[in-house]
């Protein structure tokens, strides 16, 4: 945390304004809670439990998930759904999710959501049809919307588990045909299927395939990358600056602003305080009073949507020495 602290103290520059990351005091308090909760009856035994995954740079390293006040799954950062089985049926639940981050501390948790299990199924060992109809397409640049054809009422489909290749993603309630996918990466090329689920926990096969390609995005589109970023170091008074330089991206205006990563972390926004530079902007950045320290820098520009275009290529640096 010191050198994105140093980061922030940057030199000043008259033609930029400056708004610094947060402080220590802000990096202390616990993970906000999960968003985004929602618990979905699987079959008289099962419930699927999903969340909002938090951004990157909030610091989470993991996700406890609570039955009332008992933790029944601790799951990685990079997860933010799981099933829940061994459940009676015809029970009403309440699950919350708390966030941890680095340091273990937990956040509060997420407001509370209940479900109730289905009622018991005499023994079933049939599976439901398949699903048929399924339909797709893109929904902006990180996002697709499914569609499918709904069993008729009577058929016993307690929900309908949509799948990403081989893994599951999400699931929807057996009284609904469609589904929102989020967290997708721009200009990638996606295949999605769905089986539905009834009460004894039979699946279906799986529908057939439906494929999207998500397109770029305004702050996707690689154009809008700064051009030509260098970083350099240099030594004044025994302290150490990063020298950075590069040409603004191609957006058919100015480009006023600027953000700064530091070892693949958000430090600071630039912004210039008059009118952005023509040609190769510079700035140079304090970053430390010890040699031998390595950084990563790497910066985007606000585009004229307000939209943050694509990161620079990362440069690595070495203080006190060259990069």
């Amino acid at each position: 945390m010191q050198r994105i602290a140093g980061l922030a103290a940057l030199v000043s520059a008259a033609v930029l304004t400056l708004t610094a990351c947060g402080s220590d005091d802000a990096e202390a308090k616990p993970p906000s809670a999960p968003a985004g909760v929602t618990v979905q009856a699987g079959s008289a035994s099962s419930v699927h439990v999903m969340w909002d995954q938090a951004d990157d740079r909030a610091g989470i390293r993991g996700y406890e998930v609570y039955r009332g006040r008992t933790k029944v799954k601790v799951v990685p950062a990079a997860q933010n759904m799981i099933d829940v089985s061994g459940l009676k049926p015809s029970t009403t639940y309440s699950f919350t999710v708390r966030a941890r981050d680095a340091d273990g501390t937990l956040s509060p948790p997420s407001g509370a959501k209940s479900v109730t299990t289905p009622a018991a199924v005499a023994e079933d060992k049939d599976a439901p049809a398949r699903p048929a109809g399924l339909a797709g397409r893109s929904d902006g640049a990180r996002a697709a919307r499914l569609s499918w054809t709904k069993a008729p009422d009577g058929q016993g489909i307690t929900s309908y588990d949509i799948y990403q290749g081989g893994s599951k993603i999400h699931s929807v309630g057996g009284d609904t045909g469609t589904a929102r996918i989020t967290r997708l990466r721009p200009g990638t090329h996606y295949s999605f299927t769905v089986t539905a689920r009834d009460a004894a926990d039979n699946s279906s096969p799986a529908s057939r395939a439906v494929e999207i390609t998500t397109p770029y995005g305004p702050g996707d589109d690689p154009d809008t990358a700064p051009i030509g970023f260098r970083a350099t170091t240099h030594t004044a008074d025994g302290a150490h600056y990063v020298d950075l330089s590069w040409l603004a991206p191609k957006t058919g205006t100015d480009v006023p602003s600027y953000q700064i990563y530091l070892d693949g972390k958000f430090a600071t926004t630039l912004t210039w305080g008059d009118e952005a530079p023509r040609g190769r902007a510079t700035y140079s950045v304090y970053v430390s009073k010890t040699a031998g320290e390595t950084y990563r820098v790497k910066l985007r520009a606000k585009l004229p949507d307000g939209n943050w275009g694509k990161f620079s290529a990362e440069r690595t640096v070495v203080t006190g020495g060259r990069s």
